[in-house]
């Protein structure tokens, strides 16, 4: 689904990602964790072009998207991204948040996207909130509004860019909840998360980034408990530990 072959990317003289090779196969969920700055959010926001590079190819379900020509408003179609923030219209319900891009750029009749989101909100919980307005709701609830509207346009490919870094405490599991069942239905999906116990629970692999860089790959059971790099180690030790 997912290649990156010696990937690049500088912000000025920073070099946010350095020679970044990977290689993500359908229906793998893959989870990317480290430090602040460590190149994290800038490496999936380069999946879907919200971020240029400066060298290297990314090629998405056989597609290279860096590509000069490449359309990018159908690429994007094509690719579910949800944010720290929610990103919801405020001046649309949540019903019309969930069917305006199926419509417009899908052609899917008013029917068949009103049917496509009420059948997605079901999914996340929040069917009975589809006439609300995006400020009635808790950020919890906002946040899997944001997921069903990235799944209304039925993409082969979930990015998610530390979807509970905004939430109070307690709204973080319902947002996991649903991430999780996803991955149960075989969405292929690149997270990046400070939820250590969803990496552990439902990541096939995790991915761990310092200084723009992939220090280590590894099932979350090796990664967790046999961690090989010393800086993957000291980073799990510091968050067993916070207080030293």
């Amino acid at each position: 689904m997912i290649e990156l072959q010696q990937v690049n990317k500088w912000y000025g003289n920073y070099h946010a990602l350095v020679d970044v090779t990977e290689t993500i196969p359908h229906g793998e969920v893959v989870v990317v964790c480290g430090p602040s700055g460590s190149g994290k959010s800038t490496l999936i926001r380069t999946l879907n072009r919200l971020e240029p590079i400066q060298s290297g190819r990314i090629v998405i379900d056989g597609q290279d998207i860096h590509a000069s020509g490449t359309d990018v408003n159908a690429f994007r179609s094509r690719i579910g991204f949800v944010f720290q923030q929610f990103n919801l219209f405020p001046h649309l319900t949540v019903l019309q948040n969930c069917t305006l891009a199926p419509s417009h750029l899908l052609g899917l009749s008013a029917a068949a996207a009103q049917e496509r989101a009420l059948a997605l909100l079901e999914k996340v919980g929040l069917a009975n909130k589809a006439q609300a307005w995006p400020s009635e709701l808790s950020g919890g609830q906002q946040q899997r509004v944001a997921i069903a509207r990235a799944l209304a346009m039925e993409p082969p490919l979930m990015l998610f860019d530390e979807p509970t870094s905004a939430l109070d405490p307690e709204m973080v599991g319902e947002v996991l909840i649903v991430m999780r069942d996803l991955a149960r239905e075989g969405m292929t999906m690149v997270c990046v998360t400070h939820e250590m116990g969803f990496a552990r629970e439902v990541a096939d692999r995790v991915l761990f980034m310092d200084e723009g860089r992939v220090l280590e790959r590894a099932t979350p059971d090796d990664f967790f408990n046999r961690p090989q790099h010393p800086r993957a180690a000291q980073f799990l030790s510091d968050i067993r530990s916070p207080f030293k």
